[in-house]
Formats: structure tokens, C-alpha cells, sequence
């Protein structure tokens, strides 16, 4: 009798695989390919669930197409960049650089003990050197393109730390680490022009449906957000001219609601405009207003879409039709990075401008109303309607109205019709240290100057002092002075680090160097058209626009700086959901986490792999369950130890089906069944669950007859259909039983669905009395009579009016009593 040991077996085939090299990539590219890949992780140091079903999910990908004879590129590597590792060395006193790669040593080999099938020769971090210099050679290259640039920009600054912070790291206003209050700060920045790209990016979303999930395409075309709609200026009377001493004449507005011009009874600006700045720099604003749009400054964008504020600036501008004044407001849930930072407010016919109207008494004037019924006071309506006070517009359709209004702003030139977009250019300037260096020099006879590519990469340097206060670049004694690439003459290097996102951005293009030409290269032309585009690509939700939408951005400049010939780089998308833990997302302070190196340790490998994939579908979120890990490892032991019923052979089984008793029928089904399920499941529907259940089926069809052949043709299916999800286990019994042959692709068998009895139901009146077996090509009048014999009780006494056969359903008898 066979014993299942987790730790002995899986041991044993993770160093197999190793020392050969069992899934590395061939170059042979005449062969089918397959490119599977996971979203690489951060060296956090330990591995958690999440990264557990992201990459089981990834791995069944990769081994499943490997049995199909297709040539797979499964590899992984380290988003290694990044704040953490600066906080890690300030908590610990441990260098950025140990901290990361000591845990990138860790997690690797947490990998490898989960069996996960990576290449081992194209690994890679982001914080490598080599990975530095290709990036910094592709950022000189963008910036000749004109697609870098720099100029100021305002940053959230924490005056304690003495750095800048991401939205997402100001917490309520405040630094999330120290709780300082942040401040708005003009500063030097480097962007990417991303809008320039606004057009594809949206447009090219249409190839991707049916390969992204919709919810990801519409997350995509929101943050992209191109509307069109009417630009025009707004002038200032001449009262507001003298308040601002004519340092203004006015600003420009936007507008995707033209159809509400005569509407306009207030304007508004964002705290951060250039009016409100130059208002408040010549003390022409009272000290309680500019407390107010400080408070509102220091708010993050998204508090400021929740409770409307505002203050008004005392100032006024002429309506561009009516020529009446129409006063102007600062008001919080007016941004700087959409539009001009300024908008017209019609509150009768916008929620958000209504609300803000009504808590400050300010004029609503309607100008559309609804074809039946009246308008109300208490809401803003913004249904399609008819104009009215809009003068030669009215009695327009509202919807129509729109292109009718905006021609005549053209035709005045007054304004035009305009395209804009939520998408603004990339900021990917970072005064932290552990990032990739910009690869640029300040000048003060050059300017700002790139660095020569000879001279790449520019290295960060190691004898740094991690305080958490300031940049410790901008600090180091020597590093940041250099010589001029142009002029020879001294400069200052530039202390800025890349945003960590830049480097998520190209990363699965560098798995397409060959080992060979890994220094030399950061691809090939070669590599790039065999193995791009990333046939399935796997990956959190949270990552739906930011890192996806980057990509696509660079894969795009990739492409016209000629390094590359597609548009798009990844064929599909799969977003798992969220390993729960008492239906709460795993975290320690929750005290919720469960450790995958325990569970390895109690139950193995396999076990965590299979409860991962059985116990939800990919793409929904997953409860943990430790009754059900338990229910993993007995079925893994069962199917383990059952093997043992198995005849060794190096080919699958041939069977005179015809001869075989009805349970052995019937296993045979179950078997087929399941290996049928399996290809859908890769194939189009990715419901392992639906599969590992059907192999349970088998398995228990399998119990119930005692054929040695049906069981060596269920076991040579069933163990290459189980490989991806639990391969230790399986690669032993293929080893032992079939010498590893039965890893590849299996034809279906017609004749076992061939089914050589049917069950019909026999209902009187209607009514199901009972059940009858016949073989399935009896006649009808056979059957008939076997169903009058099974339902006899109910037909005695009665007079038969009618005999109906249901082809392989059922036999319905109406009698009369």
C-alpha cells in the first residue's frame, strides 16, 4: 500500500526540476508558443495567499500548455524599487539594498516550494544595475522624442521629513508617517507625456475586448475620461481688472454642457489657480479666507468631492452672451488637473453645483425643462429637456442644442468646440534614494543635459545615510557632482529617482532576451516577435489602470522609438479576486493572515494549490477555510495512495469498451468528462473549481469497479489533467506508473459518452409515478410495455386514453378512472 509524505515527494521533484532545467524555454521558434505570466511582486519579504493564488493560478497556465506541446515562457522577477525598503532601513537600520535582496533570496525560494514552474534563468529585479542601465538608455531616448520633460508642478510636501509625498501617502491632510500636516509645494518635475498617447490608449481599448475583462476596459475609459465640449474665456469687469491691477484680464473655462450657457449664475476656481495664488501673495484675500484655501489645499482630491466648501473672492466676470456679471468662487471640488482649474457652475441643471448653490445662497437660474410635468426647486435637472430663457435657442432640444451653441461661440469667435481629457501627463519625479536615478546632469552653462549612454548605468551609490528627512541623494557628499556630458565643465547630477511604476512598465518585455545576450541586450528582435504578446497575463484588480495602462502607454512609445511592431501587451487578462479570512481581506493588524510557509510545512504543497483553485473561481474573491485545506490534503492522500491500482505501462491503456461491465462504462465517462472540462477550462472559462470537481466525480466512478485497465486509462487522464494544480504528487505516479509519459495531450474518446441504457420517467395524468432502464435504441412499443408493467398500481381500473413517448425523456399515460 502506497503512504502519502508531502514533504519527501515534494522535495524530491523540486530538485529534479532544478538540476533539469525542466522549464526553461527552448529556442526553438518553430514551435507553438505560449507567454504566461504573473504581475511581479514586491520583495516584501514574505509571501502571502494572495501571491499564493496568483501565481498557482499562473503556474496551472504554464504547466497545462506545456503538455500540450506548446513552447512556454513562465517567468518571474522583483518589483524592487520603492518606499518600503527606505522605511524598512529607518525602522531597522538596515541598508534598502540588503533589506530587498536578502528578502528576494527568501521569496525565491518560497516559489520553488510551492513548485511553481518559473524559468530560472531569466529572473530579474528592477533594482539590478543591468536593469538600471537599459531603462536609463530608454528615458534618454523618450526625452529626445520630446515624451520627457520637466517643469513645476505643485507636490505635497512634508515640511518634517522633508520630502515629497504621493496622494496616496497623505492621510486626512496629513503625512501618513509622521502625521505633519502637508503643504502644497512648487516644485521642479519630470512628466511623461502620456496625453499625447489620450487618443490610442482609449481608442485601442476595443481590441482588447473580449481578452480584458469589461470591468477593466470601462475602469480604463473613465480614467483616460475624453469628453468634448465648448473652451471659452471668461473676462473679468472692470472693478475686478483694478482689484487684480490688471494683472489678469480673465481665465478659460470648460464646458461638456454648452446647452447650459444661460444657466451660469456663479463661476468657480480651485484653490491652487494662479489668481487665488497671486491673490493671496499681494494680500488682497483676508486672513480668514486664505485659512480656509489652505485647509482646502491641504485636503486630498478625493475628500474634497465629499463636502462641498467654498469662499468668495469678491471679484466678478461678464457672461460671454448676456454680458451680466456673474461672481467667481474658489471652491473645493474644482481640481487643478482637470481642465484649466476653473469651471462655469449652472446649479439648476448639475447635482454638484446645485448643493453648493443652496449652502450658499447663491442664484439658480433653469434654463431646460422637462417635455412633461414641471421642474422642481429642491434638485438640480439634468435629464434632456427643452430650452427655455436661453434666448434664440429656445424651445431647442437640449441634446441638440449643444452643437447649435457651441458653432455660435465659433462664429463669434468667443470660444470652440474643444476635446479634453481626465489623463494627465505622468509626474514620475521621486526625491526618495531607492529608486532607478534620472539619467540627466544641471548644467549652469548647458542647462539641464543628458548623460552620455557610455556612461550608464548611473548607479545609485551605497554609503548613504537613510534618516527619513530629505532626499539622500540631494545629501550625499559627492555623488550628485559630476562633469557635463556636453561641456566638460562641473555640474550637478540630477538627485531625482524614477517613479517605481516605470519600471513595471517594460518588465515583461525583458523576459524576451535570450540567456545568452542577457548583459548586452534588453531584448531581442528575435525574442520579441516569437514570444510577445503575453498570451495570458494575471493580476490583481487593483492594478486595473495605473501599472496596465502604463504599459500599454510604453509598450506603445516602444513602438514608435522602433525597439518594437505591436500595439498592445497583453492578449488576455485575468484579475483574480481577494483571499479573505473571516470575510475580511487578510492583513496583520487585522491578526486574520495565514502563513503559506505553515501551511507547506502541516499539509505541503500540493495542498495549498488545490484548495486555491477548488475553492473558488479565479475571478472571485476567496474565503479562507481550514476545514477545507484539511478536505484538500485527504483528497490528495486518496489519490495518491489509489494509485496503487494502477498497471505500470508507457502508453495509455487500449479498452474493448463494448465488453465492459456497466460501472466500468461508467468510470470511463466520468474520466473522459473530466479531461473534456479541463481543456474549457484553460480554454475559455478558467473555472478550476468546476474541474477539480469533476475529477473528484471520476474518482469516485473509478472506486466503484475493480478493472485494472480502467483504472491505469482513468489515472493516466486524471494525473496529467491534476498536474498543474498538484504536480509533486502527480509527477511521482507518472514516474512510477507511467515513466512520465502521460504528460501530454489526450484525445477524447467518442465512444465512452455512447450511452447503452437511458432512464425515462413515467407519468400518469402528468404526474411522475415512476422511473424505467432501457437500452437505448428500444423501440417504442417495448418500451411502452415496460413502462405500463413499472406503473401497473396506477393503471388498474383505469380507462387509457392516451400513450405518449417523450424521445429519452419520458412516457406519459392519460387515463380516465
Amino acid at each position: 500500500m502506497l503512504e502519502y509524505s508531502s514533504k519527501s515527494i515534494e522535495k524530491k521533484w523540486q530538485n529534479f526540476w532544478k538540476e533539469n532545467k525542466s522549464f526553461e524555454p527552448s529556442e526553438d521558434f518553430t514551435k507553438e508558443k505560449k507567454y504566461i505570466l504573473s504581475m511581479f511582486p514586491f520583495p516584501s519579504g514574505r509571501l502571502h495567499m494572495g501571491h499564493v493564488r496568483n501565481y498557482t493560478l499562473s503556474d496551472a497556465f504554464a504547466r497545462y500548455y506545456r503538455q500540450q506541446n506548446f513552447n512556454v515562457l513562465h517567468p518571474i522577477g522583483f518589483d524592487s524599487f520603492g518606499m518600503p525598503a527606505e522605511n524598512a532601513a529607518i525602522k531597522n537600520g538596515s541598508h534598502p539594498k540588503k533589506w530587498t535582496y536578502d528578502n528576494i533570496d527568501y521569496m525565491k525560494n518560497e516559489f520553488y516550494s510551492l513548485g511553481f514552474s518559473f524559468s530560472r534563468e531569466r529572473e530579474l529585479a528592477t533594482s539590478d544595475e543591468l536593469y538600471t542601465k537599459f531603462e536609463q538608455s530608454f528615458i534618454i531616448d523618450m526625452y529626445e522624442k520630446g515624451l520627457l520633460y520637466r517643469k513645476k508642478g505643485m507636490l505635497n510636501w512634508c515640511p518634517h521629513d522633508q520630502t515629497v509625498l504621493a496622494n496616496e501617502q497623505v492621510v486626512e491632510g496629513c503625512c501618513w508617517r509622521c502625521d505633519t500636516p502637508i503643504v502644497k509645494k512648487d516644485m521642479n518635475q519630470y512628466y511623461f507625456k502620456i496625453t499625447q498617447y489620450g487618443d490610442e490608449l482609449l481608442n485601442d481599448l476595443k481590441k482588447l475586448e473580449g481578452g480584458w475583462p469589461k470591468q477593466v476596459l470601462t475602469m480604463q475609459e473613465n480614467w483616460i475620461g475624453k469628453s468634448n465640449g465648448l473652451a471659452f474665456d471668461l473676462f473679468f469687469d472692470d472693478t475686478s481688472l483694478a482689484k487684480l491691477n490688471h494683472s489678469f484680464k480673465g481665465f478659460d473655462v470648460f464646458t461638456t454642457r454648452p446647452d447650459t450657457i444661460y444657466g451660469v449664475s456663479y463661476t468657480a476656481l480651485a484653490p491652487e489657480h494662479e489668481i487665488v495664488s497671486y491673490m493671496i501673495e499681494n494680500a488682497l484675500l483676508s486672513e480668514d479666507v486664505i485659512t480656509q484655501i489652505k485647509a482646502m489645499k491641504t485636503t486630498s482630491s478625493i475628500d474634497r468631492q465629499k463636502e462641498k466648501s467654498g469662499v468668495s473672492l469678491g471679484l466678478d466676470v461678464i457672461h460671454p452672451l448676456t454680458g451680466k456679471k456673474v461672481p467667481v468662487w474658489i471652491a473645493n471640488f474644482v481640481l487643478m488637473d482637470y481642465g484649466s482649474g476653473a469651471v462655469m457652475a449652472v446649479p439648476a441643471h448639475d447635482d454638484r453645483d446645485f448643493d453648493f448653490a443652496k449652502k450658499y445662497d447663491l442664484p439658480i437660474h433653469s434654463v431646460i425643462k422637462p417635455y412633461e410635468g414641471e421642474l422642481s426647486s429642491d434638485s438640480a435637472f439634468t435629464e434632456v429637456g427643452v430650452l427655455f430663457n436661453s434666448h434664440e435657442f429656445d424651445g431647442m432640444n437640449s441634446k441638440e442644442a449643444q452643437s447649435k451653441i457651441i458653432e455660435h461661440f465659433e462664429a463669434k469667435k468667443i470660444g470652440k468646440k474643444t476635446t479634453n481629457y481626465k489623463l494627465k501627463d505622468w509626474g514620475v519625479s521621486r526625491q526618495r534614494y531607492w529608486g532607478a536615478p534620472i539619467p540627466f546632469v544641471h548644467c549652469k552653462d548647458c542647462g539641464l543635459v543628458m548623460e552620455k549612454k557610455e556612461n550608464l548605468p548611473i548607479a545609485l551609490p551605497e554609503d548613504i545615510e537613510i534618516t527619513g528627512e530629505g532626499n539622500p541623494l540631494d545629501n550625499h557628499p559627492t555623488w550628485k557632482h559630476c562633469k557635463c556630458p556636453a561641456c566638460g565643465n562641473d555640474a550637478i547630477r540630477e538627485t531625482d529617482t524614477m517613479d517605481t511604476f516605470v519600471e513595471s512598465s517594460w518588465y515583461f518585455l525583458r523576459f524576451c532576451a535570450s540567456p545568452k545576450n542577457w548583459e548586452k541586450e534588453a531584448f531581442s528582435s528575435e525574442q520579441i516577435k516569437y514570444w510577445m504578446g503575453v498570451d495570458h497575463y494575471i493580476g490583481g484588480i487593483e492594478h486595473a489602470i495605473l501599472h496596465l495602462l502604463y504599459a500599454r502607454f510604453f509598450t506603445k512609445v516602444f513602438r514608435d522609438l522602433g525597439y518594437i511592431e505591436f500595439d498592445e501587451p497583453f492578449d488576455k487578462l485575468l484579475t483574480q479576486g481577494m483571499v479573505l479570512k473571516d470575510g475580511a481581506k487578510m492583513s496583520k493588524s487585522k491578526g486574520n493572515t495565514v502563513d503559506p510557509d505553515a501551511i507547506i510545512e502541516k499539509y505541503g504543497a500540493d495542498t495549498a494549490r488545490l484548495f486555491i483553485l477548488f475553492a473558488a473561481p479565479p475571478t472571485q474573491e476567496l474565503e479562507w477555510n481550514d476545514s477545507a485545506v484539511e478536505g484538500a490534503y485527504r483528497f490528495i492522500k486518496r489519490f495518491y495512495e489509489r494509485s496503487s491500482h494502477v498497471n505500470k505501462t508507457d502508453k495509455i491503456p487500449t479498452i474493448a469498451h463494448a465488453t465492459l461491465s456497466k460501472e466500468e462504462k461508467f468510470a470511463r465517462k466520468k474520466v473522459y468528462e473530466a479531461l473534456v472540462r479541463a481543456n474549457d477550462v484553460y480554454t475559455e472559462k478558467y473555472t478550476f473549481n468546476t474541474m477539480i470537481a469533476g475529477v473528484m466525480e471520476a474518482m469516485n466512478a473509478l472506486n466503484l469497479q475493480n478493472n485494472s485497465a480502467v483504472w491505469s486509462e482513468g489515472y493516466w487522464i486524471l494525473s496529467s489533467i491534476m498536474e498543474p494544480v498538484i504536480p509533486h504528487t502527480c509527477w511521482d505516479i507518472s514516474n512510477e506508473k507511467f515513466s512520465l509519459k502521460n504528460f501530454s495531450s489526450v484525445k477524447v474518446l467518442d465512444e465512452v459518452f455512447v450511452e447503452d441504457t437511458i432512464t425515462l420517467g413515467v407519468s400518469i395524468n402528468g404526474k411522475r409515478r415512476a422511473e424505467i432502464e432501457v437500452a437505448s435504441d428500444e423501440s417504442d412499443e417495448n418500451i411502452l410495455k415496460i413502462a405500463k408493467e413499472s406503473a401497473a398500481k396506477w393503471l388498474e381500473g383505469q380507462t387509457l386514453l392516451k400513450e405518449i413517448v417523450v424521445p429519452k425523456k419520458l412516457v406519459n399515460f392519460v387515463v380516465k378512472g
